[in-house]
């Protein structure tokens, strides 16, 4: 029983989308549980809150800055433009 070319071409290709699109969905679930787990400040340790309410304070307060800082920056170079 022999394939035809073209088959074995068509099944490699649906074999290598189906693998690129697994890959590219797991390493967009992994960046999205890292920055989950680092603004929930799972990394500090649970038995501390002072710490852990810190650390998410600090953290969603640099995320309102450098998001300040980005509309600032569109509109000094907007009207430049």
């Amino acid at each position: 029983m022999t394939r035809k070319p073209h088959h074995d071409e068509a099944e490699s290709r649906r074999i290598i989308n189906r693998v690129g699109a697994e890959t590219e969905a797991t390493m967009v679930q992994k960046a999205r549980r890292r920055v989950s787990d680092h603004m929930a400040a799972r990394d500090a340790p649970e038995d501390d809150w002072v710490e852990v309410w810190g650390s998410r304070i600090g953290r969603a307060l640099g995320v309102v800055f450098f998001l300040g800082l980005v509309v600032w920056l569109v509109f000094f170079v907007v009207p430049a433009l």
